[in-house]
């Protein structure tokens, strides 16, 4: 029995692959797309049920934005964003929460890169900071009506803000090969005022909500969500090539491309390899939901696990959409065929700090024993 999410999840995907061509050529989701996905609860799957939100575990979430993946990577892409950054929910006052949060319509996004100076000021009677900064990879803000940044601050803070939409100039630089519909340009604010209420300081605020998902560490739950992405394109290339296979005769041949020893072959290992990496990616996250609910904190293995799941999905995703591309010959070149899309698309899942194939340093100290910085683990 499918959960619910699962069940949205699988529901809009008619409406989101029939407009992936429109977020192809816009370079940002459709409204129709954006719609359907704030409609199912997509873009909103952290936030707490003490708002009112699904509050989604992360295994459920993985499978359900790998499912909007495979729809459109960039509509995956942008509900893992939205998502994510709504896990920010359970450390706001709770009545600031309630105000952002509380609203099913409400999407928010961001950036949590330091990349804007605050100064700490007081407006009316709401003390506060003055932000001023301009942030890369806004993916899906501008349907957001909300959007975070991170801010270096006068009083040696950190604070990531949330910003009204109306304070926030969008700017025209996202012009790549993959992930075009995500729509993840530059943005900026210019002196916006940020009331205390609507800052929380990484590392250092606790969460208001007492529930299993406010507990669960966010980095690790972003790693796991990325990389889902790359495992939903995946599985589409493979999809796409297998039926392709199935039907396609190629040049000077009376068979099928399905009889051809060499795509048996390639497609099996690309098949293997897609799935192992399912599951090994479902089973850390599995393990690690456990141990939160059972009330102990995830142990550093637990995410050391996780991270390594994470990077091996996106490696392997994309490996999986470049075999698919080769097997399908010439036809794949063409806009018409989705393989193209899901070979650029998934690239751009491995370019993520989260899942980059560099990471294997890292983890490999960890996994050896050696000391390294987890702060962001």
């Amino acid at each position: 029995m499918l959960s619910t999410v699962l069940r949205s999840a699988h529901e809009v995907a008619e409406i989101v692959e029939a407009h992936a061509d429109d977020a192809e050529r816009d370079r940002r989701l459709p409204p129709p797309t954006v719609a359907a996905l704030v409609d199912a609860g997509l873009m909103r799957m952290c936030v707490p049920a003490a708002y009112g939100g699904p509050e989604v575990d992360p295994a459920t979430m993985a499978r359900a934005i790998a499912a909007v993946a495979h729809a459109d990577g960039a509509a995956g892409w942008c509900s893992m964003i939205a998502s994510t950054t709504s896990s920010l929910s359970a450390f706001l006052p709770a009545e600031t929460a309630r105000a952002i949060y509380g609203d099913p319509e409400v999407v928010t996004g961001g950036v949590f890169a330091p990349d804007g100076e605050g100064t700490t000021t007081t407006t009316g009677d709401h003390a506060g900071v003055e932000v001023t900064g301009r942030w890369a990879w806004g993916s899906g803000t501008q349907h957001c009506r909300w959007i975070l940044g991170g801010a270096r601050c006068d009083d040696d803070t950190f604070r990531l803000c949330w910003f009204a939409h109306d304070d926030v100039t969008f700017i025209d630089t996202w012009h790549t090969g993959g992930m075009r519909g995500s729509g993840s340009l530059d943005y900026s604010v210019d002196g916006a005022f940020v009331p205390d209420e609507r800052t929380i300081r990484p590392g250092v605020t606790r969460p208001v909500v007492d529930s299993a998902l406010a507990r669960f560490p966010n980095f690790t739950l972003l790693a796991a969500s990325v990389a889902a992405v790359g495992l939903g394109i995946g599985r589409r290339a493979l999809d796409e090539v297998g039926d392709l296979a199935r039907a396609k005769r190629p040049q000077f041949s009376a068979r099928t491309l399905a009889h051809s020893g060499y795509t048996q072959v390639e497609f099996a290992r690309a098949e293997a390899s897609l799935r192992a990496a399912t599951a090994f990616l479902d089973d850390e996250l599995s393990g690690a939901w456990d141990a939160v609910v059972a009330g102990d904190p995830v142990s550093l293995d637990q995410r050391i696990g996780i991270r390594l799941a994470a990077t091996h999905a996106a490696t392997a995703a994309a490996a999986a959409a470049d075999t698919a591309y080769t097997l399908a010959g010439g036809a794949a070149v063409y806009d018409t065929s989705p393989l193209g899309r899901c070979a650029r698309d998934a690239h751009v899942v491995t370019q993520h700090i989260q899942t980059a194939p560099k990471l294997n340093e890292k983890i490999g100290r960890l996994l050896l024993g050696l000391d390294d910085d987890v702060s962001m683990f």
